[in-house]
C-alpha cells in the first residue's frame, strides 16, 4: 500500500518490488522515494506530538479523579464509566506512542515505508479512541453535574462533533474544495543517501 505522496524508487531499480507481482495476481507498483518517506514520517511525528499533548492532559485529569472527595459519592454506573474512559485513555496513549516504539525497534533496518504505513494506521486508531474517550469524559461529567439522560445527549453530541471535525470534514473539504492539489513527486526525486531506520 502506498501513501498519497508515492513516487518511484526502491525495489530492484525498475520500480518492481520482489514481493509484488510474485504472488498470483499481485499488482506491480513503485516504492515511494526515501525523501518522500522521510517527509511523511516527519509530518506524522508532528501530528503525533499534538495528539500526545491532549492525551497526556486527559490522562492526568483522569488519574486525579479517584483522589477527589466526591469520588466516593459516584454511583455504580458512574464508576463503571470512569473506568471505561480511563481504559480508553490508556489505549489511546498506547496507540499514539506505538509509532515511536516501532521506530526504535526497527531502527536502521531500512523499513521506513513500514514505519510510515503502520504509523499512519496507529495514529488514525489513536484519534478514533481519543474521540471515544473524550466523549466518555463529557458524558461522565454531565452525568455527575446534571443527570444521566442529559449525559447521553452530551456524550453523543461530543462524539458527533469530533467525528465531523476529524473525519467527515476533511473528506468533504477534499471533495468540494477548488484549490489545486500539490504537485506529484517528480521522477528525479532521488534517495538522499540517508540509510534511515
Amino acid at each position: 500500500m502506498t501513501g498519497p505522496d508515492s513516487g518511484p524508487g526502491g525495489g530492484d531499480g525498475d520500480g518492481h518490488r520482489p514481493d509484488d507481482g510474485d504472488r498470483p495476481g499481485g499488482p506491480h507498483r513503485t516504492q515511494p522515494s526515501q525523501r518522500t518517506l522521510t517527509r511523511n514520517w516527519d509530518e506524522l511525528l508532528q501530528e503525533i506530538r499534538v495528539t500526545q499533548t491532549g492525551v497526556q492532559i486527559l490522562t492526568g485529569f483522569l488519574l486525579t479523579v479517584p483522589f477527589s472527595q466526591r469520588f466516593e459519592q459516584l454511583t455504580g454506573f458512574q464508576r463503571g464509566l470512569y473506568l471505561a474512559v480511563l481504559f480508553g485513555s490508556v489505549v489511546t496513549t498506547g496507540l499514539v506512542v506505538a509509532p515511536v516504539a516501532f521506530h526504535r525497534m526497527l531502527f536502521r533496518r531500512r523499513r521506513r515505508e513500514l514505519l510510515v504505513e503502520s504509523g499512519n494506521r496507529l495514529a488514525i486508531a489513536g484519534l478514533a479512541m481519543l474521540a471515544l474517550t473524550v466523549s466518555g469524559v463529557v458524558m461522565l461529567v454531565v452525568d455527575i453535574v446534571v443527570g444521566a439522560r442529559e449525559s447521553f445527549v452530551a456524550g453523543g453530541l461530543a462524539l458527533a462533533l469530533l467525528a465531523a471535525l476529524w473525519a467527515a470534514l476533511p473528506r468533504l473539504a477534499d471533495r468540494f474544495d477548488d484549490n489545486p492539489r500539490n504537485a506529484a513527486p517528480e521522477d528525479e526525486d532521488e534517495d538522499d543517501g540517508d540509510p534511515g531506520p
